[in-house]
């Protein structure tokens, strides 16, 4: 069993294309007018293990009870992937992760770690 004291924070992914880019950009808003986060940049080409633009937003435990449910009912049909932040990137994305909407495929092979 892992503790969850090994959560530092979370992240969420909200995923975009071009036809839902206002869309993204109205929900962008109203969390940062809504809730104590930190807005990633928009990503408008995937990067890393994310296969389509998206923008991130990062949040503290006790921030995680408001946001996700909200999410959950204002996401206006965008793909959110959320995620706690332990200090294994390829664990929180791949297995600890959940997801609001319709799930990506991820590009995990960039999370795993190089052996040596």
């Amino acid at each position: 069993m892992i503790d969850s004291d090994k959560i530092h924070d979370y992240h969420a992914h909200v995923y975009y294309d071009a036809g839902k880019r206002t869309t993204a950009s109205r929900l962008r808003r109203a969390i940062e007018k809504t809730f104590r986060v930190e807005m990633g940049r928009w990503r408008d080409q995937p990067v890393g293990p994310h296969p389509r633009s998206m923008y991130q937003v990062k949040f503290a435990r006790g921030e995680f009870p408001k946001i996700v449910p909200w999410l959950m009912l204002n996401r206006g049909g965008l793909s959110v992937l959320v995620h706690p932040n332990t200090g294994d990137a390829y664990h929180d994305h791949a297995i600890n992760a959940l997801w609001l909407g319709k799930p990506l495929r991820l590009r995990l092979a960039c999370l795993r770690p190089r052996r040596k």
